[in-house]
């Protein structure tokens, strides 16, 4: 049943509050939640800025079929001709973001993962503009997306739920470390690699908040938002940790606990706070699962000082060695690629060409307002 509702994928949602953007409008502070705890300092002490990595230029790009489609443009599959290298070229397209006001974001977006560095986040290389379009050119991760994975299988086991919980933990304490609140977690936006990693990808609501600030905007996928987002009470680091007990139960059961025919219902039955446990959960994901989704963020794991240390030390994760998680040869799915270019975990979509460059003088109404790309 599930697999049939979900079969497309969700819709994300933004709305911002007023007639305003509030991201121009500054942050609020928010004492319940939100500080930066001596782990995630740690943590960041030990970032090493990426920036931009490499200048790799469009014209060494052979462009290939596409990967992805969305509101803004598509993603995909680009080839260096120098380097025999796969990456994933997002497009967007400038009329798109300027009508859709997505230009903070978009300019957020890039500026996010480009100081980003870490083993199950998506890489940025570098980016491009022309004329018409911006453009990221990322890693290519050539497993597919959790989410087809998920729907292909029904529902995962308690051991393949764990691996995967964990490695988002791991990504999520990172961020945070940064004061970089994810907002947007889901299946469809985790990749896995080659040996069965995960890879978080799709920055676009992402965003940077100082320790003890909220941000306002109502923005993710409906079955994922926590109370405080739809009720407008300004949110903090605590949403993707609700967000991960959404994930877990959704692992583990095949299907999100709060669901209905239209985002109202959903928002309805997340307020309710009524969660339905399948008999086959065991204790330790069902306790977590709660602790996850506890309404006041002030409660919710993850949320005390001690932050992401909490939810490492939970009972779920027991026999997980944080310390070397890295150092985990493999995921408990192996994808079938056949060579690093391999598109066979990819939905196939109808093709539009995709000319790059376009850079007449005077032909960019938009320029000036992109210029970190």
């Amino acid at each position: 049943m599930w697999s049939k509702v979900f079969k497309k994928g969700r819709k994300d949602i933004e709305q911002e509050e007023g007639d305003g953007d509030l991201r121009a409008s500054g942050n609020k502070k928010d004492s319940s939640s939100g500080e930066t705890t001596d782990e995630e300092q740690q943590l960041s002490n030990l970032t090493r800025s990426l920036r931009i990595s490499e200048e790799i230029k469009y014209t060494d790009l052979t462009i290939l079929q596409t990967l992805g489609t969305g509101t803004f443009g598509r993603v995909r599959l680009a080839k260096s001709k120098s380097q025999e290298r796969y990456f994933a070229l997002k497009q967007l397209k400038k009329t798109e973001v300027v009508r859709l006001k997505q230009v903070e974001h978009v300019n957020a977006e890039r500026e996010l993962l480009a100081d980003v560095n870490h083993p199950y986040v998506v890489r940025l290389f570098c980016s491009y503009q022309d004329a018409t379009s911006l453009y990221l050119l990322m890693e290519y991760v050539n497993g597919g997306e959790l989410f087809y994975h998920l729907r292909k299988r029904g529902r995962f086991p308690l051991e393949w739920t764990q691996f995967y919980a964990s490695e988002i933990v791991d990504a999520f304490g990172y961020l945070h470390s940064l004061d970089i609140i994810y907002r947007d977690l889901k299946p469809e936006n985790l990749l896995l690699d080659s040996n069965g990693h995960i890879k978080i990808t799709d920055f676009g609501f992402a965003k940077k908040v100082k320790p003890g600030d909220r941000t306002w905007t109502l923005c993710g996928t409906p079955e994922y938002l926590a109370p405080e987002v739809i009720l407008r009470y300004g949110h903090g680091k605590a949403v993707d940790w609700w967000s991960l007990g959404i994930l877990i139960f959704e692992m583990l059961a095949g299907y999100p606990p709060f669901v209905g025919q239209d985002p109202m219902e959903i928002y309805e039955e997340i307020l309710a706070g009524k969660i339905g446990f399948p008999s086959h959960f065991e204790s330790a994901a069902e306790d977590l699962i709660k602790k996850l989704l506890t309404a006041d963020r002030s409660r919710r794991l993850g949320s005390s000082k001690r932050g992401v240390k909490d939810i490492k030390q939970h009972k779920f994760f027991k026999g997980v060695d944080w310390e070397d998680l890295h150092n985990r040869p493999h995921g408990p799915i192996l994808p079938e690629v056949a060579h690093p270019g391999d598109t066979a975990n990819f939905e196939r979509y109808e093709e539009e060409p995709l000319i790059m460059g376009k850079t007449n003088v005077g032909s960019d109404p938009y320029e000036g307002m992109f210029d970190g790309f």
